[in-house]
């Protein structure tokens, strides 16, 4: 179903039409069109009931008066609900005398967010037909995810390690491709985490947590590493003894804040006094922090 939020009146909508735009300043020739300046766009939704995000509308012109037009939310195909995931802070958007853009501002609710989950909703422009740009049309696809807030403290104490290096590589502590471990802050750094034993007994590495972009929570390892020693799990020595390693080139390793999750590419690597001896390859490794309870019970009834 379709529901127009707010219709221009029919003055207004004759008024965008009526001659006077700068044409010193087109954009495109001379056609005068106006349009979401993207077709699709993604929202992260703070816990913050005072944050609204900005869906941006672009006009190819600008004209020398004020150009005002309604909105319209699309039910269909909407997973959103309005009044319930979000709502708009107006029904109507200005494109002020001589600019060449506006914004509708929306509120996200962060209550209603389920975690993990992304939901979308559509909006069209109520303009005249002359003002519509047929490559691009008069509607976009808005989608919001939750975003929880970072603290560090989400990701020290007992932790479950999932790693495709343990299931090619056990070596002789492992006997599965999981270890539960424990992790904790470093003394001095911010973002920094410990992690002790992280795959094999007595070899400690940290992990660095960016929460600069909540759109693209990354983690990150330094380079030189040491993970083990090269004889307890190839079973021969190739470099000077030690497996080292460092964050994977060209793979994206992030974490959730809301799961208290990381998903980790690190590249694994043997050296002898510095110099390169070889690549073992590219890993992937899943970080869970669990409570003392459910590590209570791994212990228990899985031995880990």
């Amino acid at each position: 179903m379709k529901r127009i939020i707010t219709v221009i009146s029919a003055a207004t909508l004759l008024a965008a039409l009526v001659p006077g735009c700068n044409q010193e300043r087109t954009t495109y020739s001379d056609a005068e069109y106006v349009m979401f300046a993207d077709t699709m766009s993604l929202h992260m939704i703070p816990d913050d009931a005072e944050h609204y995000f900005a869906v941006q509308v672009a006009s190819t012109k600008s004209c020398d008066y004020d150009r005002t037009f309604g909105v319209e939310v699309i039910d269909k195909d909407s997973k959103a609900i309005e009044g319930l995931h979000y709502r708009l802070k107006s029904n109507t958007i200005t494109i002020p005398a001589g600019k060449l853009a506006t914004e509708i501002l929306v509120h996200g609710n962060y209550a209603a967010l389920e975690i993990a989950d992304t939901v979308n909703f559509n909006l069209r422009l109520v303009m005249p037909e002359q003002l519509e740009w047929e490559f691009y049309g008069n509607g976009t696809n808005v989608k919001m995810v939750k975003s929880c807030p970072f603290a560090l403290e989400n990701y020290t104490g007992w932790c479950v390690v999932t790693s495709t290096f343990l299931q090619d590589y056990p070596g002789v502590d492992n006997k599965s491709i999981q270890r539960l471990i424990r992790t904790e802050k470093h003394p001095t750094e911010e973002n920094l985490v410990i992690l002790h034993d992280w795959l094999f007994n007595g070899y400690d590495v940290t992990l660095r947590f960016d929460p600069t972009d909540p759109a693209e929570p990354k983690v990150s390892m330094d380079s030189d590493q040491v993970i083990s020693d090269e004889a307890s799990v190839f079973g021969i020595i190739r470099g000077d003894n030690k497996i080292l390693t460092e964050s994977a080139q060209n793979y994206v390793s992030y974490y959730s804040a809301c799961e208290n999750f990381a998903a980790l590419w690190s590249h694994m690597y043997v050296e002898n006094l510095g110099t390169p001896v070889g690549s073992v390859g590219n890993f992937y490794t899943i970080l869970e922090w669990v409570s003392d309870e459910e590590a209570d019970r791994l212990q228990r009834e899985e031995g880990m």
